[in-house]
């Protein structure tokens, strides 16, 4: 006679244990062929190794340069990429509001604010070394420069984007113009500010490059530099690894406080499809 303990055992062990499954991330599968693709190509000589690494040769230097002052570098361009952002997008939010709410100020700023904007960033580089020296100053300010600009034509995009039955409704209620401004104006126009901010902390990394690439000791800028100099190509690409990576978790830093800011939003992007 079959014991019943025994025929029950399977389905209850299958009941009870979770299923264990391998769940890999979309966003990673291109990059992972992409690695695989070029690491064949570089060992069967397709790509020249001199020029392009092997994955395998960078995930090396990569490993080298953390046994000795990756983190530094790291650490000191992450360093002047948050002070020079948030200077920028500060003064940025504050002239965007300024801008918005008040016509005759924007007749008065917004001609010089368009020239400004016009001209390239690798142009303030000579200027802010004969002002500021070659110290962190220049580079805080050339990043807070990049910065500023998007995150300034946002705001006032947002501001002048505004329904304007919302302001008429908020003006029914009594609300004073400083609580127009808080309670319906600045939420209203949050998205395009968020828009304006992940913008202008990509173009913060940009910059970043550009002054590291001048005048700099510490950074992966100089890393940059440094590959250059000595033909290694490997740690070429490494800090261009690096700033991908970086440039990638704080943009999903940012993402992620603007989906929690406006997970009020009804729109398509909210449902998943």
């Amino acid at each position: 006679m079959p014991n019943d303990s025994s025929a029950q055992a399977a389905p209850l062990s299958s009941a009870v244990i979770p299923r264990l499954r391998l769940r890999v991330p979309a966003g990673a599968v291109l990059p992972a062929l992409a690695l695989i693709a070029l690491e064949i190509a570089v060992r069967t000589d397709v790509v020249p190794a001199r020029l392009f690494p092997a994955p395998t040769q960078i995930a090396a230097t990569l490993w080298d340069l953390a046994q000795r002052d990756l983190a530094l570098h790291v650490t000191v361009s992450t360093a002047r990429v948050a002070a020079g952002f948030a200077i920028g997008a500060l003064l940025a939010v504050a002239a965007g509001i300024l801008v918005g709410l008040n016509r005759r100020v924007e007749s008065a700023l917004e001609p010089s604010f368009q020239a400004l904007r016009a001209i390239p960033g690798l142009a303030w580089v000579p200027l802010l070394l004969l002002w500021l020296g070659i110290d962190e100053l220049p580079k805080i300010t050339l990043i807070a420069i990049g910065a500023f600009f998007p995150v300034y034509l946002n705001v006032v995009a947002g501001i002048h984007g505004v329904d304007r039955k919302l302001v008429e409704v908020g003006e029914m209620h009594g609300l004073s113009p400083r609580e127009l401004v808080r309670r319906i104006l600045l939420p209203a126009a949050l998205p395009n500010i968020f828009t304006g901010l992940r913008t202008g902390l990509s173009l913060a990394w940009m910059f970043m490059v550009a002054a590291e690439l001048i005048a700099a000791t510490r950074g992966i800028g100089y890393l940059l530099t440094d590959g250059r100099e000595t033909s290694r190509p490997d740690i070429v690409l490494a800090a261009i690894l690096l700033l991908a990576v970086l440039g990638k978790l704080s943009d999903g830093v940012l993402r992620t406080i603007e989906r929690r800011r406006l997970a009020w939003r009804d729109v398509l992007a909210s449902r998943g499809i």
